[in-house]
């Protein structure tokens, strides 16, 4: 076999080409994913486990972000407004933020640290052990059965992490605002009425469920994938945060600009 060395041309364009065959092969898997979850049998018992995982776990550190989120907003904004004298918007301005944009990209990118990580080094675990091929050996597939439960489970459990984390950011705006810079409480509430509407709170539901949904097919892609032993499963990990975060940011703008026109 030659053993000559690549044109410029073909370094140049190795980047690209594994960009694009490691997006076609999410996709692929990602596609035969849901077409074994439309197919019994139906494993109810998994997809709780999953959800358990991927949402009662996240709640902790999705609440402990949603507070500290909230809290800055309110105080950056308070002190923003006072040049302007119009301290009383920052409730509407709250609450809009955290509903729109920084609930759902926060979550999802909590969920993408903790979860995302997990699933990739669990599943690129049981690959370079070899667990599933002994799954397809005893004739049961091996994507309804380890991958379709934990996509499922992300789209479901990221829109109700992005209400607590909403809900935990504005008491935490809240206590900033209201009880340490002394904002009227009246004002603080009415602004949020005036300001936000059912709209907003649909855009990060939409949000969070699309980013769950990349989570779990880019995370579960690289640990399904995974080989090289250790070191392999270490990379997997890396390569499933980094995207998924990339890929929440992406779809972030995306989604914004759709939902805006709409």
């Amino acid at each position: 076999m030659s053993n000559r060395p690549k044109s410029p041309l073909s370094r140049a364009l190795a980047p690209v080409i594994s960009l694009l065959d490691d997006i076609g092969t999410t996709v692929t898997l990602t596609l035969e994913t849901l077409f074994w979850t439309l197919r019994p049998p139906y494993r109810l018992s998994l997809l709780v486990r999953a959800m358990e995982f991927i949402g009662v776990q996240s709640i902790f550190i999705i609440s402990l972000t949603g507070m500290f989120s909230g809290m800055v907003l309110a105080l950056q904004m308070v002190h923003a407004l006072k040049g302007f004298n119009q301290q009383g918007l920052v409730g509407g301005i709250v609450v809009v933020s955290l509903t729109r944009e920084i609930s759902p990209v926060f979550s999802g990118l909590m969920v993408t640290a903790r979860a995302g990580s997990a699933l990739a080094a669990e599943l690129g675990n049981m690959r370079v052990t070899e667990q599933i091929d002994a799954i397809t050996t005893m004739g049961v597939n091996p994507i309804q059965y380890l991958l379709a439960p934990r996509l499922v489970a992300s789209v479901l459990m990221l829109p109700l992490l992005c209400v607590l984390y909403t809900c935990i950011g504005l008491f935490g705006g809240y206590l900033v605002a209201v009880v340490l810079l002394h904002i009227d409480p009246g004002v603080f509430f009415e602004r949020m009425r005036q300001i936000a509407n059912g709209d907003d709170l649909y855009m990060g539901i939409v949000k969070s469920a699309a980013f769950g949904f990349l989570i779990s097919a880019i995370s579960t892609r690289q640990g399904y994938f995974a080989s090289g032993g250790a070191r392999g499963v270490g990379l997997a990990t890396t390569r499933a945060v980094v995207q998924s975060a990339v890929a929440i940011l992406v779809a972030n703008y995306i989604i914004t600009s759709i939902l805006t026109k709409v």
